[in-house]
């Protein structure tokens, strides 16, 4: 019986390790994301006498970057949320349902916004992004419809107890 209490309280502990490291992760990313993305114009600046092409394409490239900053800052601000709900045990709740579909379409933005380098300049590092962005827009957008399931199940068992 102690053997059994001992396991739960150190499953418990690695759950509140996991979720204070993720919340952790996500503050610093959201704090540091928003004036990393403030700064693009500048950071592009330096980079163009560094890199002509980013010289050539100055604003194009500080327009799309920009846009991708944002909706990054935004993917990580629902995330923020959602790991909230889940402190709270309470992770099967509308607002999450929203959230991963906000995170879907946001996913899906940076993929097209990204996409429009492939007119300026390809790199596989342009492949790559695009493929990453595509497939989490995908999963969020499929995680979403397996969440509002889950709250739909949820509440009918709360208005039957």
């Amino acid at each position: 019986m102690e053997k059994k209490e001992n396991i739960e309280n150190s499953e418990k502990t690695v759950k509140r390790r996991y979720l204070l490291i993720s919340k952790c992760l996500l503050n610093v990313m959201f704090f540091c994301g928003i004036p990393v993305t403030i700064t693009i114009p500048f950071t592009l600046k330096w980079y163009s006498q560094i890199n002509e092409y980013y010289d050539k394409y100055y604003w194009i490239q500080t327009a799309l970057f920009f846009i991708c900053g944002i909706f990054a800052c935004l993917i990580v601000y629902e995330l923020r949320k959602m790991i909230r709900s889940v402190e709270e045990e309470n992770s099967f709740i509308k607002e999450n349902v929203v959230s991963l579909r906000r995170m879907g379409g946001y996913s899906f933005i940076i993929a097209a916004v990204t996409s429009v380098r492939f007119f300026l300049y390809v790199t596989p590092g342009v492949f790559v992004v695009v493929l990453v962005f595509v497939i989490a827009g995908l999963f969020s957008k499929i995680l979403g419809s397996v969440f509002a399931q889950a709250v739909d199940y949820k509440e009918d068992n709360d208005l039957t107890i």
